[in-house]
């Protein structure tokens, strides 16, 4: 009862809460008993207060007078960001092509693809040191670039 008090903000909800948890212990106990019967316990009172949670943030259709109040903003960027985003993968891409091609291919496998160091060294048939340099100057050499483009655009970097 302490957990559920702890727990849960509406005080008239605890007693149903607790027979829900007994009536779920219940089920699943007529099944297979748990190992630790406490650790069931407040496993089952943790995931009743989680549903209950859920079910309170759910707005009925027919309780809302306007549609429109309720909708939710899409996580999908606007036209104007998308452009946006055009716009710099060309300028990034463009850095990167100014890059000398074994730091590009480095950085590329680094950054893209996730490989570690070690990998990267596997993969292009050089000491991992040399993946290290490699990395070091493209990071640089890009870092420089977006410079100079945010001081002739007049932009941040």
């Amino acid at each position: 009862m302490q957990y559920l008090r702890v727990n849960w903000r509406k005080s008239d909800d605890i007693l149903d809460i607790k027979q829900d948890v007994y009536v779920r212990v219940l089920e699943s106990a007529s099944e297979l008993l748990p190992q630790t019967a406490r650790s069931f316990l407040f496993t089952v009172a943790r995931n009743i207060i989680i549903d209950r949670y859920r079910r309170e943030r759910i707005v009925p259709i027919e309780g809302v007078a306007d549609l429109e109040a309720t909708r939710v903003p899409s996580a999908e960027p606007g036209p104007d960001r998308r452009a946006i985003a055009r716009d710099e993968l060309r300028h990034l891409q463009a850095s990167l092509d100014l890059l000398p091609p074994r730091a590009r291919q480095a950085l590329l496998l680094k950054r893209v693809e996730g490989l570690s160091r070690k990998e990267i060294a596997l993969r292009m048939g050089i000491l991992e040191s040399t993946v290290n340099r490699h990395l070091y100057d493209a990071v640089n050499l890009l870092m420089d670039l977006q410079h100079q483009a945010s001081l002739t655009t007049g932009q941040k970097p």
